[in-house]
């Protein structure tokens, strides 16, 4: 009994809306690489071409797959799912030999055609000239909205005007532990993606027209809902300004008089959603911190929370001070101007909470002297640590 044509589609599964909605590419791309003004018109369709190139690898594996399987069972080839594949592999031969023959290299050329398509949009690029003096349509040109990078940059910029587009109440916190996570792999990747755009810009826009547009207009808050490629770009890069200033700022107030630097926001913020469930949890050095430095960073957290509020029961508070001294001990190689701040943050507090009787007014770090604090030497960071439990557990 022969098989009807609506069982064969069937058997293509998802294989026939992909093969349909190819064919369809197809069919358009080859019409604009075999017109006259074939560099114009695919000026103003980078996306398909993308499309087309960015889907080709499981389009060549669906064709095969049904070729292999339409051969096995027999298929007729005047039922529409064989008609389908045989137009759709026609066609993609068809765009093949207009692309190959467009590319200015004609020997050793690309292997697939999603190379060759890609090599195709960089040399219409680098040709030039763009379109006139417009600059915004310069920049819709060079930022199809189907770019990689601008794809992962607007999925950062959702994590980040998620976060950051509600208000805050005063003193609640700017984001939950969940949040810090998320923020934590969407600053990375934001970061990234916006390099690698701006580059793209920088590599195509020779006199910089384009990229200086749209720079000064990046710190605006965005008013609709982004549409066109540059849109996209600003949008992700004003939401990634505001969650990096935010982020930095959640930091530095928990961490003075320490600063951190750019490269530490992610790691620090991971580290800051752990250590709310384990407070003893170390600060791993790695890529973005040195062990001296993580150590660093742990002693401004540690003393930063110690300076907030006294921790309740003797257990505690013998625990949170033995995190500080085991921190003091990862910083000791550590030397430059923050390591110094740390010191007279320690100085400070020892005469706070070792000179109860003194006056406020002569409360300062420059009358905090080695043989008063009563260790060997101002520069020792464990030292003064030790120094200030002694005076601390003193007072209490």
């Amino acid at each position: 009994m022969a098989t009807r044509p609506d069982d064969l589609r069937a058997r293509l599964e998802d294989r026939a809306d992909l093969l349909e909605a190819t064919r369809l590419r197809y069919r358009a791309l080859k019409g604009i690489l075999e017109s006259f003004f074939w560099k114009d018109r695919l000026r103003n369709h980078f996306e398909l071409l993308r499309e087309v190139a960015a889907v080709q690898p499981e389009v060549d594996a669906a064709l095969q797959a049904v070729k292999r399987r339409s051969e096995a069972e027999g298929w007729p080839r005047d039922t529409g799912p064989v008609k389908l594949m045989l137009d759709v592999f026609r066609l993609r031969e068809a765009v093949d030999r207009a692309a190959r023959r467009r590319l200015s290299a004609k020997d050793g050329g690309p292997d697939t055609l999603g190379e060759a398509l890609l090599l195709l949009e960089n040399e219409v690029l680098d040709a030039g000239p763009l379109l006139g003096g417009r600059v915004w349509a310069q920049a819709v040109e060079l930022l199809p909205r189907n770019l990689p990078e601008l794809r992962a940059a607007c999925a950062a910029g959702e994590v980040f005007e998620r976060v950051f587009k509600r208000p805050v109440s005063e003193g609640a916190q700017s984001f939950t532990e969940d949040e810090a996570r998320e923020l934590a792999r969407a600053l990375p990747l934001g970061a990234a993606s916006l390099v690698a755009l701006w580059e793209r810009l920088e590599r195509y826009d020779t006199r910089g027209g384009i990229r200086d547009f749209l720079q000064r207009r990046m710190r605006r808050a965005p008013m609709r809902v982004p549409r066109s490629g540059p849109e996209l770009l600003l949008h992700a890069a004003f939401w990634h300004d505001v969650a990096r200033v935010r982020v930095r700022a959640v930091l530095e107030a928990e961490l003075t008089p320490v600063v951190p630097r750019e490269s530490e926001l992610p790691g620090l913020l991971s580290w800051r959603a752990e250590r709310t469930a384990r407070p003893e949890l170390r600060l791993e050095s790695g890529d973005a911190f040195s062990e001296g430095r993580a150590g660093v960073l742990e002693a401004a957290a540690a003393l930063a929370d110690l300076s907030r509020a006294r921790p309740s029961g003797a257990w505690s508070e013998e625990t949170a001070w033995a995190r500080l001294e085991r921190a003091a001990h990862r910083a000791r190689s550590e030397e430059g101007p923050e390591v110094e701040a740390l010191r007279d943050a320690l100085r400070l507090f020892v005469l706070l909470r070792g000179r109860t009787s003194t006056p406020a007014r002569l409360f300062s770090p420059e009358r905090a002297t080695p043989a008063a604090l009563g260790v060997g030497t101002a520069g020792d960071l464990l030292a003064l640590v030790q120094a200030a439990r002694h005076a601390a557990l003193r007072q209490g």
